[in-house]
This record gives C-alpha cells, sequence and structure tokens, in this order.
C-alpha cells in the first residue's frame, strides 16, 4: 500500500532550538519537563513491583534519579528522546512518565513510553498523556509515525493503545526484556491523520 505524497523531512535542530513545552491535559494534570526535583517519584517507581515487571527501571537512589533526569534534557537536546512527567500543576508531584524513545526526525518516528504511580492509576491518565503527547508529536514535532510497544503479557498497555488510537498491527516474538525474562510484543502505531 502507498499512501499520499512523501512528507517534508523535520529538521534537524527543530527540537533542540525550543524549550520542552508544558502540556495541559484535560483533567487538569500536565506534561512537563522534569525537575531535579522530582528525584523521589523515580527512585519510587524503580521500587514499584507494577513498574518493574513492564519496565527495566532500577533507580536505587536520588543520586541516581539526578543523573536519568540530567540524561532527559540531554537526550533533548540531542534530539533523541522527549520525556515528561505527568504532574499536578504549578510544579506539582509527578504521578508518572511519559516521553517519546527512538526519536528519528528525518524518518518521521519515535516510540511512546510510559509509567504511572499508584496514585496516578485508575482515572485514564495514561490514555489522556497518550492522546496529548501524540498531539504534540504530529501537530508539533512533525513526526509521521508514532509506535507503542509492550509485552503481550500485559493487557492494561493493550487497553491503553487501543483507546489512544494506535492501531494493532502484529506481534513481535522475544522483542523485550523483563526482569523474568524475553517477552513477545504487541506491536501498535498510529500514523498523522489518524483520527
Amino acid at each position: 500500500m502507498i499512501t499520499s505524497a512523501v512528507p517534508p523531512v523535520v529538521p534537524a535542530g527543530h527540537m533542540a532550538q525550543q524549550e520542552q513545552p508544558v502540556l495541559a491535559l484535560p483533567s487538569g494534570l500536565e506534561l512537563r519537563p522534569w525537575r531535579i526535583g522530582d528525584a523521589d517519584a523515580l527512585v519510587t517507581a524503580g521500587q514499584d513491583p507494577a513498574i518493574r515487571q513492564w519496565n527495566l527501571l532500577v533507580v536505587a537512589s536520588p543520586a541516581e534519579a539526578c543523573e536519568r533526569i540530567e540524561r532527559m534534557h540531554e537526550r533533548w537536546r540531542n534530539e533523541q528522546g522527549a520525556i515528561w512527567a505527568i504532574a499536578h500543576p504549578g510544579g506539582g508531584q509527578a504521578v508518572g512518565l511519559i516521553g517519546l524513545g527512538d526519536i528519528d526526525l528525518a524518518g518521521g518516528s519515535a516510540e511512546v513510553l510510559y509509567w504511572v504511580l499508584p496514585a496516578g492509576r485508575g482515572r485514564g491518565v495514561t490514555v489522556e498523556a497518550t492522546r496529548r503527547l501524540s498531539q504534540w508529536a504530529f501537530d508539533d514535532l512533525g513526526l509521521h509515525r508514532l509506535r507503542l510497544c509492550h509485552s503481550t503479557a500485559n493487557p492494561a498497555s493493550c487497553r491503553v493503545a487501543t483507546k489512544a488510537g494506535f492501531s494493532a498491527e502484529g506481534t513481535m516474538r522475544s522483542a523485550l526484556l523483563h526482569e523474568d525474562g524475553w517477552h513477545d510484543q504487541h506491536l501498535h502505531a498510529r500514523i498523522q491523520g489518524d483520527i
């Protein structure tokens, strides 16, 4: 299947030339850049069994968390990643993380990644944040395709992907390493113009 004309390539430097924006969510939460003051949220996430089950996130100390936050900012400057805290407004407490990894500006693609602490679960925050991030990635960053991958044993992420408008595209065998070994992965994607 061939789709419409080739979209313009997002120029290198497009991200690095701008500040990472704060994005409002309908629930009143916001997506904002991580701050050094959020280090405790990363340490808490690294200890949460539900987050560790699906993410290789091990942050054992506030010092390691500060280093990770600094790497998030560096990845923005290098146009490799765009990671936000899902947080209460006005610099409030972070209840989760959402972002784009594996950004390829020339290829117009990136991968959505996220986790949410217990304080943010059960209210549709992840779906809301995924929709808002997708809107930003398409409208402001100019990407063409976003993918969202998760273990086939993680039905909650499958529901998030579907509710956020990401179509299921298939299963990748033994594609993701978790604490308990290699998992098959569902691949979902959304392209610019999908509703």
